[in-house]
This record gives structure tokens, C-alpha cells and sequence, in this order.
């Protein structure tokens, strides 16, 4: 479908979080599963609230993701002349009329409809009034159909209808001129051309009124695709309060972009009972018409085991340039020795975050400075001697030069002095990472180095015989 446009449309008001990055993944994969057009706009309307350093952290975000955008980012800011434009012609052409209620009288009439038992919407005092003192701050409504109904079919819910009586006359132009939401959202769509308008279930009420926008201006109507929310774990709406939310925050607490990419495309959408989809497969299979009615609930187990897969099946060398921020977070700036691919090689296996994996990894930089007690108090100090003299003297001598090398180099040690591994891998581990959680020795002492294990056992030793 070449002639596919959808948008990405968020609010400069805040930062690109979980819910927002999810649209604009389902719209990404819309237009990319169909060969149509990606377009990125900010709706920055709101100039009391909207700041560059949300438009910055919206843009940093999607590029995280890696959503490219096919046009933009356009500002709607840059059309208020076009907005006024239009408003001027739905005056002109008897679809729209100026009103003079003031707040508080709009207020009065609230608090009245619902002592009443009525819906609070305006009552269209202004709607045929004849004086018009210009002079006297107003406001522009949309003069709303009264009859009838207006409806849509939702590519996700259905169809929706909404009767005319229940929505009131849409405030179009503020009282300093200024358009407002609803109706910028029309005009942009329609001279970008959008088709198809997929977004948050939080907008299916405006939905009515902006086909009536459309229609009163001439423009046809886009195909609209309502996506449920996202739930918290504890089944609230997703928000700031649920933790880290935002785009960014999961960068850096060391996720990989291809595993949250994965996770937002699952919550609400399925193909079949798979779970794991590279970039081309999820444009290959996404279509709009997989989605789900219903929330979903954001797990962070889920994103862990997906991150989990991704640090295990990923490029050592990639990695590393990724672990680098989280490394230097605490401390470590030169990774060149031991080599920061090699390190990652050792732990990806293990680690869920990059976060994970730069905590485990900080032994390779930095010499231990303690060790496990409770680990080394299970042997006792001639047995810890022994075995660290007899393999500091065997990885000088024997030189391995892989992993294999000295997984084969400590069961002769074994053999040679009829002990268990336990009881030398364990003092060895000590020796080198300072604790008992760390790789295979054969991976520690590949990625250290000879040279810095052999010093890493001596200064164990000298510790152990003090």
C-alpha cells in the first residue's frame, strides 16, 4: 500500500515513554510492513509545557529504537497561520460561531446540568446569537451536528458510535487565538495526508468529534486503529510512578533496544504463540488487525528474559561499545586491558541487564582489594597455599593458550595432589574475582591474561598467609 501514511504524533511535554514508544512502533511497523510512509510530528501546541528538552529526549529515543522516520519531524507550531485559516473558513461558510460565556458562566452552566441530571456540556447559548461585539473576549466553537450519530470502524474495537446529542460545540480558537488540540489534529492529518491514524485508546472520544472536523472542512476521513492501554503490574494505567518508564531510563539501565523493541510489540500484539521476533520478522508478520482489545500488563520478568536472550545471542564487540557508559558509571574508563570484548564473552551468558554485566565485570579492571571469607574459611591455610603455589607454578610452566587449555591444566592439578575441583576452583575463583560468583576459571584467567592471574593467585597467597 504505497500510499499508507501514518504518524507519530507526541507531545513535547515530557520524555518518550514505554506507552508513546509503543505507537510509534506499531505505526513504524504499519508503514514498514506495507511499504508506506513513516512521519514524525510534534505537537507542541501546548507552548506553556512543551520544551526543547523533550523534543531532544523524543527524538533520542526513537533513534535508540531505531523507528526512522520517512518525513520530519514537523512542528505544529509552524501552522498556526494555516490553523487560523481554517477557522476563519468553517466561520465563513456558517460551521462555526464566535462565543462570549465567560468562565464562570460556563462553570454555572456545568454545575446545573449535572444538579439536573444531565450531560455538562455546552448549551449553544452563543451558537445563534445575532450581536456580535468582536471587541469582547471569545472563544470560536464548532457548530456540532445535533441529530443523528457519528461512528467509525475501529480496526481494532469494532465499530463506534457515538449519538451527536451527547457531544457538544468543540472549542476550536482560544480566546488569544490560539487552536486547540482537536482541531490542529485534523488539519495536520489531512494535509499530510494520513490514512491511517493508529494511536492510544485515551483518544477513542475525540475520535467523534474530529471526524466532524473532517467532514465540515471537506477532508476525507482516515482509517483509525485504537490501541488498549498498557497496565502496571499492579493492573493501574502505566505511568511515571510504575518505575522507570521512559525510553531513555531503560537505555541506561542497560537494556538493549532490539529486546524493548521486542517486548512493546508483544504487549497487544501476537503471532501465533511466538515470542522472540528479529526486526525483519516483526515487519514481515505485524499487521494492525493481530492486535488485541485488551490491556496489557507490563512484566518487567518478561523484558529481563528478553533482554537476557538478546546479551546471549548478541555480538561480543557490539556489547562492549554498549557497556562502555556502564563501565565508566563506576569507575573504569580503560577497558583496553583486558580486552572489554573478550570480558563481555565471559558474561553474557549470565547477565539480564548491562548494568548486571558491568557489576560482574568490574573484577576484570580492578583487582580485588578483599575476598570471601566465608568461601575461603572452608579450607584451611596450607591446603589455600598449596593450591595456589601449585597453580600460579603450573599456568607460568604450561603456558595455555585457550580456555581448553586450562580447564585441562586444573584437572591435572587435581590428579597430581588427589583433590576434588571444588577444592581448588573455588580458592582459584577467590583469587581472581575476589568472590565466588564469577565465569569458568578458564575464562577469567583467558581474559585477564597469564600474567595478571599468576599475580592475581600471588597476592592471594601473601593475603591467606598473613
Amino acid at each position: 500500500m504505497p500510499d499508507l501514511r501514518v504518524r507519530f504524533a507526541p507531545s513535547p511535554t515530557g520524555y518518550l515513554h514505554v506507552g508513546g514508544a509503543r505507537t510509534a512502533l506499531f505505526n513504524w511497523l504499519y508503514a514498514r510492513h506495507f511499504g508506506g510512509t513513516f512521519i514524525l510530528r510534534i505537537e507542541d501546541t501546548d507552548t506553556e509545557r512543551s520544551t526543547q528538552e523533550s523534543v531532544d529526549a523524543i527524538l533520542q529515543g526513537m533513534e535508540w529504537l531505531g523507528l526512522d522516520w520517512d518525513e520530519g519531524p514537523f512542528y505544529q507550531t509552524a501552522n498556526f497561520p494555516l490553523y487560523k485559516q481554517h477557522v476563519q473558513k468553517l466561520l465563513d461558510e456558517g460551521k462555526a460561531y464566535r462565543c462570549w460565556c465567560s468562565q464562570e458562566e460556563l462553570e454555572a452552566k456545568r454545575e446545573a446540568a449535572m444538579a439536573e441530571g444531565r450531560k455538562p456540556k455546552y448549551d449553544g447559548t452563543c451558537r445563534n446569537r445575532t450581536d456580535q461585539p468582536l471587541d469582547q473576549p471569545h472563544v470560536i466553537r464548532f457548530k456540532a451536528p445535533e441529530e443523528g450519530e457519528t461512528g467509525f470502524d475501529d480496526l481494532i474495537k469494532g465499530r463506534i458510535a457515538f449519538p451527536n446529542a451527547e457531544l457538544d460545540d468543540l472549542i476550536i480558537s482560544r480566546t488569544d487565538g490560539s487552536p486547540t488540540y482537536n482541531f490542529c489534529v485534523v488539519i495536520d492529518d489531512a494535509l499530510m495526508r494520513i490514512s491511517h491514524v493508529i494511536r492510544g485508546d485515551d483518544h477513542v472520544n475525540n475520535t467523534p468529534r474530529q471526524i466532524q472536523l473532517y467532514q465540515a472542512l471537506g477532508y476525507p476521513v482516515p482509517l483509525f486503529a485504537h490501541v488498549p492501554m498498557i497496565l502496571g503490574s499492579d493492573k493501574a494505567r502505566l505511568s511515571k510512578r510504575h518505575g522507570a518508564t521512559s525510553v531513555i531510563a531503560y537505555r541506561d539501565l542497560g537494556y538493549l533496544p532490539e529486546a524493548l523493541n521486542n517486548y512493546l510489540v508483544r504487549l497487544g500484539w501476537s503471532h501465533g504463540d511466538d515470542e522472540i521476533f528479529s526486526r525483519a520478522e516483526m515487519i514481515e508478520k505485524f499487521d494492525i488487525n493481530h492486535v488485541g482489545r485488551a490491556p496489557s500488563v507490563f512484566n518487567p520478568d518478561k523484558l529481563n528474559w528478553l533482554n537476557a536472550h538478546y546479551i546471549k545471542s548478541g555480538d561480543p564487540a557490539r556489547l562492549a561499545e554498549l557497556l562502555t557508559p556502564h563501565l565508566a558509571s563506576r569507575g573504569v574508563t580503560d577497558t583496553a586491558a583486558p580486552d572489554l570484548a573478550g570480558v563481555v564473552a565471559t558474561l553474557q551468558e549470565r547477565a539480564q541487564t548491562l548494568e548486571e554485566m558491568a557489576e560482574r565485570a568490574l573484577f576484570y579492571y580492578q583487582a580485588p582489594q578483599s575476598y570471601d571469607e566465608a568461601a575461603l574459611a572452608k579450607f584451611d591455610k596450607p591446603h589455600l597455599a598449596a593450591v595456589f603455589t601449585a597453580v600460579a607454578a603450573k599456568l607460568a610452566a604450561a603456558q595455555p593458550a585457550d580456555t581448553a587449555a586450562v580447564d585441562a591444566l586444573f584437572k591435572e592439578i587435581c590428579s597430581e595432589n588427589n583433590w576434588k575441583m571444588p577444592q581448588v576452583g573455588q580458592p582459584v575463583r577467590v583469587a581472581l574475582s575476589g568472590g565466588t560468583q564469577a565465569p569458568g576459571i578458564g575464562e577469567i584467567v583467558m581474559a585477564l591474561g597469564l600474567n595478571e592471574s599468576i599475580a592475581r593467585i600471588e597476592r592471594a597467597k601473601a593475603v591467606v598467609a598473613a
